[in-house]
């Protein structure tokens, strides 16, 4: 016998199906029902995973529900965090959600075991290493690298201990990271630029716990922003995928009014100071160092009207005074948010400022300030780029009345 109470409504933010009553089941769907004995009965919006390592690898958390009720578990996370500040947007625009098999940046672990070596993903909730076969989220391209590695690392990689594999996909190739790699003797360093060569990346940085260094860079590795090329330092940050990026700027580009200077804080390599298009004046302020000279080298060399300020916005936001020189603010902060810089924003006359986040529940946090502070939140934008993972990216649109 089944009630309503029986049925799963919603998916919570750390993936479980939740029922009418509040009840949490792992790996449930909405429409499917709970049973007596705690089993799920699947109902409509339950689907077969397409990966085989699906749910034990910790890399998805939701390929067992269907596009639709992922895009309505996208959109509820970020209508959700901010309810639990009291606040709803004007507009929830239709969220954006990556396809499979597009993620150009990844970071795994690997681990050696006598002549056999596992690449991958934790398991949920575990330290234990799923050795990937397959994956369902990454470029091929990266995918495509792992039984490779498996070889070279077999020789590098310290017995029955751990390293790194972080992997970008830049405007050369792929750009690889290893860490935690022993590297001696001449046989070692030609297995490298051999690696390298005959997989054709555009770098390979190795770091045996001294810091990154380069073997192998054919040219300077780049990527575009804006069709800008701007200087790629090992494993730096990217949005996960290309067009999960076009969609965040797009939501950025089309709420900014049509003329005037505009901020564009925690810039990054210029994701957004770049992707707002020639002829528009823009400041650009980054505390990391590397970053912050690559986005200057680079628009000093397309001729972009854009000022690059190597600055600590969490020790030393810019003021009211600084930011009402600006017809809008771009800010993109860190997963914990920019609760200092967000009480400046709050106290300016900035009349629009769009937040990029990838933390719904910091943003909402950091939103419920600049509404204190006399803006309304127009719309948001969520975006899924980390496909059916419970992480949630968006971009948020505020204006003074």
């Amino acid at each position: 016998m089944t009630c309503d109470n029986d049925l799963i409504v919603r998916i919570a933010a750390k993936g479980d199906g939740v029922t009418a009553d509040g009840r949490h089941a792992p790996l449930a769907a909405p429409g499917d029902r709970m049973e007596a004995d705690g089993g799920i009965r699947f109902g409509p919006h339950h689907v077969d995973p397409p990966c085989l390592h699906f749910p034990v690898c910790g890399g998805c958390e939701l390929q067992h529900i269907d596009d639709e009720s992922y895009a309505d578990f996208v959109t509820g996370r970020v209508a959700g965090a901010l309810a639990g500040q009291g606040m709803a947007a004007r507009h929830v625009l239709p969220p954006h959600i990556s396809p499979p098999r597009t993620r150009r940046r990844a970071s795994l672990r690997a681990l050696r075991h006598g002549r056999k070596v596992a690449i991958g993903f934790a398991e949920g909730g575990s330290h234990r290493l799923i050795d990937l076969t397959m994956c369902e989220v990454l470029d091929p391209r990266l995918s495509g690298l792992l039984d490779p590695l498996r070889d070279l690392l077999a020789s590098l990689l310290p017995d029955r201990q751990g390293g790194h594999v972080r992997m970008s996909i830049a405007d050369q190739g792929i750009d690889l990271l290893l860490e935690g790699l022993t590297v001696k003797g001449l046989a070692a360093e030609e297995a490298l630029r051999d690696f390298a060569a005959a997989q054709g990346l555009a770098r390979l940085t190795i770091d045996e716990g001294d810091g990154p260094e380069t073997r192998w860079e054919p040219e300077p590795v780049t990527v575009r922003f804006g069709g800008v090329a701007v200087g790629f330092p090992p494993f730096a940050f990217l949005q996960a995928t290309p067009d999960g990026e076009a969609a965040l700027v797009e939501a950025v580009r089309s709420a900014l009014p049509p003329q005037g200077a505009v901020a564009d804080l925690f810039c990054g390599l210029g994701t957004f100071a770049l992707g707002m298009g020639e002829g528009r004046p823009v400041y650009a302020a980054e505390a990391a160092r590397d970053l912050i000279l690559s986005l200057k080298a680079a628009a000093g060399r397309s001729g972009r009207k854009l000022a690059a300020d190597h600055r600590d916005l969490f020790r030393r936001p810019l003021t009211p005074p600084e930011l009402d020189r600006f017809a809008a603010v771009v800010i993109d902060p860190p997963r914990a948010g920019a609760r200092e810089q967000v009480l400046q924003i709050a106290a300016s006359k900035v009349a629009t400022v769009a937040y990029v986040s990838c933390n719904p529940a910091s943003f909402a946090r950091d939103a419920a300030h600049l509404v204190a502070g006399g803006y309304v939140l127009e719309s948001v934008k969520p975006v899924g780029q980390f496909r059916w993972s419970t992480h949630v990216e968006l971009a948020g649109i505020f204006r003074r009345p």
